[in-house]
């Protein structure tokens, strides 16, 4: 676990530019998320989120700037040892039970596999406990994805990355599932999430940034959205800041 009296931030993005191509997909991005923080990434498709957070990953490379997590380079394997990730398309092996999957992961996490936990996560995400004993082939793709987070919240990091994790969860598991990540946060976690959905990022976020075109559009509050674009709803304030 992380000093909780460190201030250094979470993740620190300096100046970040990265090509496909002739493209450039993120135009000298600089951005600093603090840790405690939960931060709610949005913009439309091909604005750049997924893009970012592979960088952060270091999924792929960066043609200049500087990523930082925890004040560490973010190409040093043990720069990522604090976080979590689940990535937008989540695809578990098909081969094994849900209960053989959590266990596999939480030992790639180097965390002991608690079951008292694993029964509260399961619970917070409205995942039926017979799904645990079957093949993930037999699942549907929301019950696929609420095992991905699952395996995440069972990691005990301490940053969270999550890329579209409300994709395929019925109306309950959502808010059953922004309940328990809003109960990490009491416990110092820090959360950094691409997401399109607008209302989940209200609830849950302290600052929003809206991506375009490569670049910030806005980082602050989503009450401070509202305001700085002269609205009542946060959609009417992200539409303003893209057109």
């Amino acid at each position: 676990m992380l000093d909780n009296l460190d201030m250094t931030p979470a993740l620190k993005f300096t100046n970040i530019n990265k090509y496909y191509a002739k493209q450039h997909v993120l135009k000298s991005l600089s951005l600093v998320i603090e840790r405690g923080s939960f931060v709610g990434l949005i913009g439309e498709n091909g604005a750049g989120k997924t893009t970012l957070i592979q960088c952060l990953l270091d999924f792929c490379d960066i043609q200049s700037g500087e990523i930082e997590i925890f004040g560490m380079p973010h190409q040093n394997t043990e720069a990522r040892s604090p976080l979590a990730f689940l990535p937008e398309r989540f695809i578990p092996p098909y081969f094994v039970t849900g209960n053989d999957f959590l266990q596999h992961m939480v030992r790639m996490y180097h965390e002991p596999f608690d079951a008292t936990v694993r029964d509260e996560v399961i619970a917070a995400l409205d995942l039926d406990f017979a799904a645990l004993k079957k093949p993930v082939h037999a699942l549907s793709k929301g019950m696929a994805q609420k095992l991905g987070l699952a395996a995440v919240l069972m990691s005990n990091k301490d940053l969270l990355v999550l890329d579209e994790p409300m994709s395929g969860l019925d109306p309950k598991a959502r808010s059953l599932f922004k309940r328990y990540l809003l109960d990490q946060k009491s416990k110092g976690k820090t959360l950094f999430f691409s997401t399109h959905l607008l209302a989940d990022v209200e609830m849950l976020c302290d600052e929003i940034i809206i991506l375009h075109e490569g670049q910030p559009q806005f980082i602050g509050s989503p009450q401070s959205c509202c305001e700085q674009f002269g609205v009542k709803t946060l959609e009417e304030a992200y539409i303003s800041s893209i057109t």
